[in-house]
């Protein structure tokens, strides 16, 4: 198999618990890697067709994750780069390939392994138009955020206006919003388009009258502290004035 190719039945892989991060599908990645088991389930990978199971803990304080302590939907991903650095530790490039439910999870020693779902995407029931209809409105208002927020940098549109796929482009924009790890995990379990969709543009309609307040107070500030200066500034002049004339006086 392809390293993008996609799994149609269940399929047992070396299994990377990750902290604090969550991997979407076509996301690419770097991850720093450190504790043996999961250096171990990367090598493995390694060797049999470069695909491992990423799937994020719960807590991040938890050195040696049982399956309780990992969320249940996680991303088959490829390893398209790994090396190795003087302090034994390892950095993987991965690119996320699909949304999976892990049904089965285990230890096996050196390693970890999970056996992978694969689970389709919920289109059925939706008209073309309808789908293309949101995606637009979803990178217009992507388009409206990234304005607001310079944190994002604008670039990002241009690689977002080639994404006609509509889960594709909801998963990409997911990957670029500042949001906690329980509400990327979320967006990772919705399955549904539509809820998917509905969801992010909820999300950035918040965020865009949130961002928008911001501005406007930072202009208020702004010209309170120009307005200030300029106080501060002919106040001087005219001390410095007064002062000049009462030296003349003398």
């Amino acid at each position: 198999m392809s390293q993008s190719a996609l799994y149609t039945s269940p399929v047992t892989l070396p299994l990377l618990p990750l902290r604090d991060v969550v991997v979407f599908p076509h996301m690419v990645i770097p991850l720093f890697v450190g504790r043996p088991k999961s250096i171990k389930a990367l090598e493995v990978a390694m060797e049999a067709g470069k695909h491992i199971l990423l799937v994020a803990q719960k807590s991040a304080a938890k050195d040696e994750p049982s399956f309780d302590d990992m969320y249940q939907i996680g991303a088959v991903a490829s390893v398209l780069q790994m090396l190795k650095l003087p302090d034994g530790t390892v950095k993987v490039l991965v690119e996320g390939n699909q949304r999976v439910r892990i049904s089965d999870f285990a230890d096996e020693k050196t390693h970890f392994t999970g056996t992978a779902e694969p689970l389709a995407e919920g289109e059925e029931g939706w008209e073309d138009t309808e789908i293309e209809a949101m995606r637009r409105a979803l990178l217009a208002q992507f388009d409206n955020y990234v304005k607001l927020n310079k944190k994002i940098p604008p670039e990002i549109m241009a690689s977002l206006a080639g994404i006609d796929d509509g889960g594709r482009l909801a998963d990409t924009i997911a990957a670029h919003l500042p949001l906690k790890l329980e509400q990327k995990q979320a967006i990772l379990e919705m399955f549904d388009l539509k809820s998917r969709l509905d969801h992010l543009m909820g999300f950035m309609e918040a965020e865009i009258d949130i961002l928008q307040v911001e501005k406007r107070i930072r202009g208020r500030v702004k010209r309170q502290m120009e307005k200030s200066q300029r106080e501060y500034y002919l106040n001087e002049q005219v001390k410095a004035i007064q002062k000049e004339l009462g030296e003349i006086e003398e």
